[in-house]
């Protein structure tokens, strides 16, 4: 008797647990069913929309120069350094002039020998000149006399051929003024030849800018197309910035932009579209947009990167929708909103679509409550799930 008690006992407690643990059970299955998910809401509002193109570049100037001596020659005296504002024809630096002074000074006593030689051949000219007259008289002269028969022929060939040594004489005097004239001109090209390598010595600026860069000091021995100094004009400088091939449809010159320096990440400048590239680059597929800058920072530096933010559309009164709540099902957009306490799910017409909104036209309206997951790990909302939001 008390054998079977006992082993009735031990039924009922094996029961008992079994009950507790299909209790608990059900009331686990019952709350990760159907309890309330707390989610996260935002209430659907209207606003502006703003789309953006953005780009990654770096400042660049529109008229820029390396600064070159255009002889060979050592470098005796640099004026400038970098971060200098140099006027169109200041000096910027000098080459050894010596040897070439010296050219300079024997050219020009090779051209005054031969202008000296010039005016003498022209007086040795008109000397000819001249004794041709003279000749031709008295050729005219003997010849009116053996018309009359009052002198022989042979005064007459005399004087026919003094006349034609005359003649001769002038003619050998002017090729010798052609010839000299000819060296005089030779000397005087020279001359020019050697005063142009002479200024060739002095480098000045081509144009108002400023010095960004100084790569050679007094001593340095250059040569033609060697860097001696970085010119660049201020008075436009741009962000050469590269965009995706994609959004080249969507871009044109003179739309307004927003440019980010990554020295003042928190500040944007007003800016314009200058140019378009045509070129992408064949392995990135990207493209250059020069965007002007209206205002630099207080210190700036030619080749500091910087972002472009190119606005190609605006929009100022439609419904917005933070782009990161949009999510798809069966391959089309949408939101879960709440209805009655619990999760609908929404399909979604878009539109514009900016870099943290995107416009809504339809499914949402101003006032419906968008309900979302609190954070990566937190289980998102289900169709008819109740939901508590916060």
């Amino acid at each position: 008797m008390a054998y079977r008690k006992s082993s009735w006992r031990r039924r009922l407690w094996r029961w008992m647990q079994l009950l507790v643990f299909l209790g608990v059970g059900a009331a686990i299955g019952y709350w990760l069913l159907f309890s309330p998910i707390p989610a996260r809401k935002y209430v659907v509002s209207r606003g502006e929309i703003l789309v953006e193109v953005m780009g990654t570049g770096t400042l660049e100037a529109r008229r820029q120069a390396v600064i070159s001596p255009e002889i060979s020659g050592r470098i005796t005296e640099v004026l400038v350094d970098q971060g200098d504002h140099v006027p169109a024809g200041q000096v910027l630096f000098r080459l050894d002039d010596e040897d070439l002074r010296r050219q300079v000074e024997v050219s020009e006593s090779n051209l005054a020998a031969a202008r000296a030689g010039v005016e003498r051949q022209a007086a040795d000219g008109q000397r000819a000149v001249a004794v041709l007259d003279h000749a031709r008289i008295d050729y005219r002269r003997v010849e009116d006399l053996v018309a009359r028969n009052s002198a022989s022929s042979l005064e007459l060939d005399k004087t026919t051929e003094t006349l034609r040594v005359a003649e001769a004489d002038l003619n050998r005097s002017e090729a010798a003024l052609a010839e000299v004239d000819k060296l005089a001109i030779a000397a005087e090209k020279t001359l020019e030849y050697h005063q142009a390598r002479l200024a060739d010595t002095v480098i000045t600026a081509p144009f108002d800018g400023l010095i960004i860069r100084r790569d050679r000091d007094p001593g340095s021995v250059v040569v033609p197309g060697s860097s001696v100094l970085a010119l660049i004009s201020t008075d436009e400088l741009w962000i050469s910035a590269w965009v995706d091939e994609t959004e080249m449809d969507r871009l044109k010159s003179g739309q307004p932009a927003r440019v980010v320096f990554r020295s003042q990440p928190n500040r944007s400048r007003a800016g314009e579209v200058a140019r378009l590239g045509r070129e992408a680059d064949r392995e990135t597929r990207e493209f250059l947009v020069d965007v002007g800058v209206r205002e630099l920072p207080a210190n700036w530096a030619v080749g500091q990167r910087a972002e472009v933010y190119i606005e190609v559309a605006r929009k100022p009164d439609v419904t917005l929708l933070p782009a990161h709540l949009v999510t798809r099902r069966e391959g089309k957009a949408g939101v879960f909103v709440v209805a009655d306490g619990k999760a609908q799910w929404r399909d979604l017409q878009l539109g514009l679509r900016g870099r943290e909104a995107v416009e809504v036209l339809k499914g949402l309206k101003t006032g419906d409550t968008v309900v979302f997951a609190r954070g990566p790990k937190a289980t998102p909302p289900k169709e008819g799930r109740r939901v508590t939001v916060r």
